[in-house]
């Protein structure tokens, strides 16, 4: 049984100055670290742990097998990538430093918003522009709900719901996500002015979906859901749920590649809330920086979920801004480059706060006179 390794930042700081320069940038973003875990793995149980820094990273790699050393070092430079931006029709989406990515739902049964912007173009129109104006890069739209027992939905009424919103989106000059499985609706998004495709299945629901990414050459989310077919919240069984999400979005980001998909355009997204309980969001989203070892930029989905609910005496969607702000700060602090939100003002302004603090934290104003 073949071991697998793991290299997890464990101590964060707020700048390389911090640690006398013995730190590295996570990811080209905001985010510095200087303690490291190479964590060996075998028949899904953990066999060794060793801490490092930066200064200490080759001579631990030298001590491990081969085979182990190498990919520890493959790891080890996808940690410090700085990632391209994204290219959105004439829109660069910089990944520098974290971006805000609203939804917009345009479907009857979303968990949060369904039914509010269905049928209603006009109100759609506004509320893009309005999260626009607010701050956010790009518009997400999305035409199925993917809530834990939504019914699966025909892809002919899928599109008829997707093509205005992507419509009217393309018309204000946005940056357009298109939240779907199904290539058909992809394909006419596309051709309809849409930009970037965001898949919860991983590019797996629907056969033609994988070819038809590779040859439009557009960027590409790939979310981590353990479920095949329609249920997509299906077989949440995991030995650690970390290590089993990065194996599993290592091996979507290897199919992708191998089909063609460029590597700049593929995004990873951990799935947080997809066949999972509470206890393995929450330690997901504590494992983060763990999954820039994969060497694609992140993008985190926590706005307004269940687990929010769960944590606040089960209050209605509606009412998990503040939730769902402190999950979106989390995943910046862990160096997440995208997060996906319903609150787009909100959380843009703590961006910006965020953004403030870390652009303080690299003036040392404790360096001693003369140093």
């Amino acid at each position: 049984m073949s071991q697998q390794i793991y290299l997890q930042p464990i101590g964060l700081c707020d700048s390389p100055q911090s640690e006398e320069g013995d730190a590295v940038r996570l990811a080209g973003g905001l985010v510095y670290a200087h303690r490291f875990a190479a964590i060996v793995r075998q028949g899904g149980q953990v066999t060794q742990r060793l801490r490092f820094s930066p200064a200490e990273a080759a001579d631990t790699f030298a001590a491990l097998p081969a085979d182990l050393g190498a990919e520890a070092e493959a790891q080890w430079s996808n940690l410090r990538m700085a990632h391209p931006p994204l290219q959105m029709g004439g829109r660069t989406i910089r990944l520098d430093q974290p971006q805000v990515a609203g939804i917009l739902n345009v479907t009857p049964d979303s968990f949060s918003d369904g039914g509010k912007f269905l049928d209603r173009p006009e109100d759609g129109a506004a509320h893009a522009a309005q999260m626009l104006e607010a701050g956010a890069a790009m518009v997400d739209i999305g035409g199925e709900s993917t809530r834990p027992g939504a019914p699966a939905v025909w892809e002919g009424d899928e599109l008829e719901r997707v093509r205005p919103a992507v419509e009217y989106c393309a018309q204000m000059g946005a940056a357009i996500s298109v939240d779907t499985r199904r290539a058909a609706v992809m394909e006419a998004a596309l051709d309809n002015g849409a930009h970037m495709i965001n898949d919860v299945s991983a590019l797996r629901h629907d056969p033609r979906s994988m070819e038809l990414v590779a040859a439009r050459g557009c960027p590409v989310v790939l979310m981590h859901a353990p479920g095949e077919g329609e249920d997509l919240h299906a077989d949440g069984d995991y030995a650690a749920v970390a290590f089993d999400v990065f194996d599993w979005l290592r091996e979507r980001r290897d199919a992708a590649l191998a089909a063609g998909v460029a590597r700049a355009n593929i995004v990873l997204d951990p799935g947080i809330g997809f066949g999972k309980s509470l206890a393995e969001n929450l330690f997901l989203i504590n494992a983060l920086p763990l999954f820039h070892a994969l060497g694609q930029p992140i993008m985190l989905g926590v706005s307004r979920k269940r687990m929010i609910g769960a944590l606040s005496n089960e209050v209605a969607a509606q009412q998990r801004q503040g939730g769902s702000v402190a999950l979106a700060v989390k995943g910046m602090d862990a160096g997440v480059q995208i997060v996906r939100v319903h609150d787009v003002f909100e959380t843009v302004q703590a961006r910006n706060v965020w953004r403030g603090l870390r652009d303080a934290a690299l003036t040392d104003f404790s360096a001693l006179p003369g140093d």
